[in-house]
C-alpha cells in the first residue's frame, strides 16, 4: 500500500527557498512538485524524503503547520542599515551548526587535557584604537613587515598566517564546501567567514569559495573579532564604509594589520599602476586589492577613483586567479581536509580517537569520514601515531 502524505504547500517553498533552488532547477531536481504545491496529488512518504534530501530540509519539519523561521545563530554583522537579508541558505546554516559542534567537541577536550584560556579571546574592545590592536595581532602572530620577507607571495603569507593563528589557540577552517559534500558550494555572495568565540575554542571559518585576495583580509577581520570576545557572520568586504560599528572596527583592524599606514605612506610612489600595485603586494605579502584599499585609506584616492581601480583590479585578479586553478586540478584529499577542518582540530580528534577517550564513530563525525583507511591516512599526513 502506497502511503501519501499530506503537506503544506508553504512548507515545499520554503524547502525549495531554503536550498536556494531557481525555478529549472527545481523541475529538474523535484518534477512532480508543481503537483504537489498545486493539491493535485500529494507526495508519497518515499518521495517527500528523497525531497527532503535533495533540498537539505529537517525531513520533521516539513509536516509543520506553517514555515519554520530559523534565525542564524550568531551576531549577523551582514545587516547594513534597515536593509533586510534574505532568507539564510541551508548551506550556510548548516556550515555554522557543524563548525559549532566541532567547538563544541574541541572546547570539552581542552578543558578535560587541561589546556589555558586562549588570552588574546576578549582582549579589546571597540573603543580601543585599531591600530594599537593591529599593532598586537602583528607582534603574537610574528607578521611584521621584516618578518613578511621570508614568504615568497601573499599566498604564502596567508597559508603561514592561519599556522600561526592556529598556534596561539585559535581554531581555522577554510572551506568552500558544507563539510566534506563537494556538490554542495559555498557562496561568497552570501558571506565570507564568521568568528565563533569561545574562551578554549576560538574558532574562524574562511568560506574557502572566495578568492585568496579576499580570503587574507577575511581571515585577519576575524581575528580582530575574536579579539572583542564576540561572534560574527560577516561580510569582511574591503570596500565598505557603512556598516555595524564593529563590522568597520574589524576592517580597520585587517587593514592595520596588512599594511600599516605609516609604512605605505613612506613606501607609495604616487601612482596606482599596476606595476606599482604589484610591488607594493610583494612588499607587504598581501594582494593588490588590499594595497588598493590602503592607498585609498592613506588619502591618495578620492572614493570614487578608489571604487573604479577596485573594481577594474578584482576582474583582472579574479580571471588570473582562474587561471592558475583551472592547472591546478582538483588537489589532493589529504592536503586539503587539515585545511578544511583545522589541523589544530584534527589532530586533537585523531589523538583523543587513538588514545581511546573518543569513539571511532564519534571521530568519523567530526572528521566528515566514513572510512577506516580515511582516518588512518588522515593520521600519517598530520604525524599523529
Amino acid at each position: 500500500m502506497t502511503v501519501r502524505v499530506d503537506v503544506e504547500p508553504a512548507l515545499l517553498q520554503w524547502a525549495v527557498d531554503r536550498a536556494g533552488w531557481d525555478a529549472e532547477t527545481a523541475e529538474r531536481r523535484a518534477p512532480k512538485l508543481g503537483a504537489w504545491m498545486a493539491g493535485d496529488v500529494q507526495p508519497t512518504l518515499k518521495q517527500l524524503e528523497s525531497f527532503a534530501q535533495a533540498t537539505h530540509a529537517p525531513f520533521g519539519l516539513l509536516f509543520l503547520s506553517e514555515p519554520p523561521v530559523e534565525n542564524i545563530p550568531i551576531p549577523d554583522m551582514r545587516t547594513i542599515g534597515n536593509a533586510r537579508l534574505r532568507r539564510p541558505s541551508a548551506d550556510l546554516l548548516d556550515t555554522i551548526y557543524l563548525c559549532q559542534s566541532r567547538q563544541d567537541w574541541y572546547h570539552g577536550w581542552a578543558q578535560e587535557i587541561g589546556l589555558d584560556e586562549v588570552a588574546f579571546v576578549g582582549s579589546a574592545t571597540t573603543q580601543t584604537a585599531p591600530h594599537l590592536v593591529a599593532a598586537q595581532i602583528r607582534d603574537v602572530l610574528h607578521f611584521d613587515l621584516q618578518g613578511r620577507s621570508a614568504f615568497a607571495s601573499w599566498e604564502e603569507a596567508l597559508r603561514r598566517l592561519i599556522d600561526r593563528i592556529e598556534g596561539i589557540g585559535v581554531l581555522v577552517m577554510v572551506s568552500g564546501i558544507v563539510g566534506s559534500n563537494s556538490h554542495r558550494k559555498l557562496a561568497p555572495e552570501e558571506f565570507r567567514g564568521f568568528a565563533l568565540a569561545d574562551p578554549y575554542a576560538p574558532l574562524i571559518f574562511v568560506n574557502g569559495a572566495d578568492t585568496k585576495a579576499a580570503q587574507i583580509f577575511t581571515l585577519i577581520h576575524e581575528l580582530a573579532h575574536l579579539s572583542l570576545g564576540s561572534s560574527a557572520l560577516s561580510d569582511a568586504a574591503m570596500t565598505a564604509t557603512s556598516g555595524p560599528e564593529e563590522e568597520l572596527w574589524c576592517n580597520q583592524v585587517a587593514a592595520e594589520v596588512l599594511v600599516p599606514l605609516t609604512a605605505l605612506r613612506a613606501d607609495y610612489r604616487g601612482t596606482v599602476a599596476e606595476g606599482e600595485l604589484e610591488r607594493l603586494a610583494r612588499q607587504y605579502r598581501v594582494s593588490t586589492l588590499v594595497v588598493l584599499r590602503r592607498i585609498h585609506d592613506a588619502g591618495f584616492l578620492t572614493r570614487d577613483v578608489y571604487w573604479k581601480h577596485f573594481t577594474e583590479e578584482r576582474a583582472r585578479v579574479i580571471k588570473l586567479l582562474a587561471g592558475r586553478r583551472s592547472n591546478e586540478g582538483g588537489g589532493n584529499y589529504y592536503h586539503t581536509q587539515p585545511l578544511r577542518l583545522s589541523r589544530r582540530f584534527a589532530q586533537a580528534v585523531l589523538n583523543s580517537t587513538l588514545e581511546g577517550s573518543t569513539t571511532y564513530r564519534d571521530a568519523y563525525k567530526l572528521l566528515g569520514t566514513k572510512k577506516q583507511s580515511t582516518f588512518e591516512n588522515l593520521a600519517d599526513e598530520l604525524g599523529v601515531a
